[in-house]
């Protein structure tokens, strides 16, 4: 594997224990919930999410890439950029996207009453929203509550704040994980993350947020938050779409017990692959969750001449429609992944190409093999594989998790957008 393409955690023998919490897994953080019917009045289910940490944090965030960002997204940018945070306040049933100055002065007073509620500055707290892109945000129902909300914080309120941020997503994504490093010392990362559609690389429709306790200073932080991005949320695709609202923030108070961490110790990579074992796990809970998907996919392309074209091979067949209509349909159908490896800019040699299911070749040198195709249906049949694309150029890897493309997932996503407006219409809300 070529220097480009390796990941020093695939040989890390640091063993990782899963714990509970989520966000407030690490020590010092606290968590919570509520219900203000952002969405709907009516509605009960928890919909506004505040995480704090009792003590100073070195922070780091990545936003989405689309030209299009929501308010909450320019606002943290502006908070991130002038200093570290110490509280997040997210909401779920709307993006406050494509709003205007209203936007923005809307995503600021929720900043604002957290920040009072909690007796930060404004510029600590940071603000992500998700939900429906171009309604204003209903904020008189929110700020009034921030207060209350602050009150409910407390240490086991991961699992709350993983359910406000829930939009289409049918189960909370949470992961947690203790970092051993020796002689009674450790530290622990813990995550959230929400996202079920609109989910493409580059980060996706999707927030997710970060906690540990380790000490980190700001550049290593920055170092291996920008790594295990891309080796884990920068990897997955469902319908290729890249959101207006996509966050990934990571926040390190410094509590555990372990000494600072060095660059270029080896606690820094340990450090590092802990963020992007977190970050994957909840990534892959992404895609698992994908709008009625009913396959996750593992495109594999090995033996590229470089990354970059390997990575272009693996997102081409990771984003094709035609591939996933075929994945959906338990077909077992080669040919329609290689055309898309052949219009992906990667340098190919066709004769070279070999393409497996879960170890199956079905391609051999750009021609069917001799495997049954009733073979290669089971394996397409399963919930879960893989499609290794060998290119037979070089020693380049590079790893995209992918879904199938379901009737039900054009269903749902056919009518959300005006059943919104309706809805509010009928209530007299717009």
């Amino acid at each position: 594997m070529s220097a480009a393409t390796h990941n020093p955690c695939s040989k890390l023998r640091v063993q990782f224990k899963p714990v509970d919490g989520g966000v407030t897994a690490p020590l010092g953080f606290r968590a919570g919930a509520i219900s203000c019917g952002i969405k709907n009045p009516e509605a009960t289910r928890l919909d506004l999410a505040l995480i704090l940490s009792d003590s100073p944090t070195v922070t780091d965030a990545v936003f989405t890439t689309n030209k299009v960002r929501a308010a909450c997204v320019r606002v943290s940018q502006q908070h991130v950029r002038s200093g570290d945070a110490r509280a997040i306040i997210a909401n779920s049933g709307n993006a406050n996207a494509c709003t205007g100055p209203q936007g923005i002065q809307d995503a600021k007073a929720m900043c604002k009453a957290a920040a009072e509620a909690l007796g930060l500055k404004m510029r600590e707290v940071l603000v992500c929203s998700t939900g429906i892109i171009g309604m204003n945000m209903p904020i008189q129902r929110i700020t009034p509550r921030v207060a209350e909300l602050a009150g409910k914080l407390q240490p086991k309120g991961g699992d709350e704040a993983a359910q406000a941020i829930m939009t289409s997503d049918t189960k909370p994504k949470i992961y947690a994980i203790e970092v051993p490093l020796g002689k009674g010392l450790s530290f622990r990362v813990g995550g959230i993350a929400k996202g079920a559609g609109m989910i493409c690389p580059n980060m996706a429709t999707m927030l997710s947020f970060i906690t540990t306790d380790a000490k980190v200073s700001k550049d290593e932080l920055k170092r291996a938050m920008r790594f295990a991005v891309d080796q884990s949320f920068n990897r997955i695709t469902i319908d290729g779409d890249t959101s207006t609202n996509d966050t990934v923030i990571v926040m390190s108070n410094g509590q555990a017990s372990a000494p600072a961490i060095k660059k270029g110790s080896p606690e820094a990579e340990i450090f590092r692959c802990a963020l992007q074992k977190v970050m994957m796990e909840l990534a892959k809970m992404i895609v698992s969750d994908g709008e009625r998907v009913t396959k996750f996919v593992e495109i594999r392309v090995c033996n590229a001449r470089t990354h970059s074209d390997a990575k272009k091979a693996a997102e081409a067949v990771a984003k094709s429609l035609l591939v996933k209509c075929s994945f959906h349909g338990s077909d077992p159908n080669w040919g329609r992944i290689i055309h898309a490896v052949g219009y992906s800019g990667a340098r190919i040699k066709e004769e070279l190409i070999d393409i497996y299911f879960n170890g199956l070749i079905a391609c051999k040198g750009g021609l069917t093999s001799k495997t049954p195709v009733s073979d290669l249906e089971k394996v397409v049949r399963e919930p879960r594989f893989t499609v290794t694309i060998d290119l037979n150029s070089g020693n380049a890897v590079h790893n995209v998790y992918t879904t199938d493309l379901s009737e039900a997932y054009v269903d749902f996503n056919s009518s959300e957008y005006s059943a919104a407006v309706h809805a509010k219409r009928q209530k007299g809300l717009v």
